[in-house]
């Protein structure tokens, strides 16, 4: 399976501006630029993209995982933080902080917390991620 995007800039860095596209249209021509990476401005960044990717991935191995053991959640709720730190001349995304509250009728909190870890170690945007992930899971029965 591959999957595409794709960025297009015009100028310099910090007075150009770009736009990303997805194969799927989801994203189309969706404004990014300096000011809206950096100053939060109205359009998208590539960080909070990666947030976005690792929220998602993270919960949909999740459902799966409780899928596998039995369980069906009520509700799956997952907040990526990423942190982005200056290193050396550049940048790097050096966190993600993954905050879950989940709704699983019938799991004690033990079984859960195995099953969510388990999500979060293999998830492919984990894998993929040269960072510190974190997890904080909650479970509201």
């Amino acid at each position: 399976m591959i999957r595409k995007a794709k960025a297009v800039w015009h100028g310099s860095g910090r007075a150009g501006s770009g736009s990303l596209s997805s194969e799927s249209g989801v994203l189309a021509d969706t404004p990014y630029s300096f000011r809206t990476r950096f100053e939060n401005e109205k359009g998208t960044n590539p960080e909070e993209l990666v947030a976005a990717a690792h929220a998602g991935c993270f919960t949909m191995a999740l459902a799966f995982g409780l899928q596998a053991a039995g369980f069906t959640p009520t509700e799956l709720s997952t907040e990526a933080a990423v942190t982005l730190e200056q290193e050396g001349q550049g940048f790097r995304i050096s966190k993600s902080a993954l905050t879950l509250r989940a709704k699983v009728p019938n799991l004690d909190e033990a079984g859960f917390a195995r099953i969510a870890g388990e999500a979060e170690k293999n998830c492919p945007v984990s894998k993929a991620l040269n960072a510190t992930i974190t997890l904080d899971a909650k479970l509201n029965i």
